[in-house]
């Protein structure tokens, strides 16, 4: 592809698809939250154009930096209880996160439910990643950058977008 419009074409045409589950301290800002997503997403190559949503606890539903972020990006923000993401088996659970908002991972076990599309959630806990038909694409990472507030905790996975014939019979 040589013609850099057939580029920005290719861009236009990239399908919301990708969940970024975010946990954050209390206070974080939007902008701080925004570099994390744009230095991961250019770090896992990953077009920006392609998010979905993002997704977080539920406790952080009024957090002024993702509300904000979420208006600016014009992006859903989807939450789900400490119950149900503790149900996520996940590649990196921590204990402190379990202590401080009990569930040992937001930003993992969020963007797997989201990117799941999980609406009515029945079976629970999930033994693997593979059962929800979904790609998870980037492990947490945690962002800091000194001298400014706060820190964002940034995962990101795949919704499935395809069915299989064998789904439809």
């Amino acid at each position: 592809m040589s013609n850099p419009d057939e580029l920005n074409e290719e861009i236009d045409q990239v399908q919301p698809i990708l969940w970024v589950g975010i946990g954050c301290k209390r206070g974080t800002s939007w902008q701080l939250i925004d570099q994390a997503i744009r230095q991961i997403f250019r770090e896992h190559q990953l077009f920006q154009s392609a998010i979905a949503g993002i997704a977080t606890i539920d406790t952080k539903a009024s957090e002024v930096g993702l509300v904000e972020l979420c208006r600016l990006r014009s992006l859903p923000l989807k939450t789900f209880s400490a119950q149900i993401l503790r149900s996520v088996c996940v590649p990196n659970p921590t204990t402190i996160t379990d202590h401080k908002v009990g569930t040992p991972s937001v930003a993992e076990a969020a963007a797997i439910l989201a990117a799941a599309q999980l609406r009515s959630l029945t079976v629970f806990p999930f033994t693997s990643i593979e059962e929800l038909r979904l790609r998870f694409l980037v492990p947490k990472r945690i962002f800091q950058v000194q001298g400014q507030p706060g820190a964002v905790t940034l995962a990101v996975a795949q919704a499935s977008n395809m069915i299989s014939t064998t789904e439809l019979h």
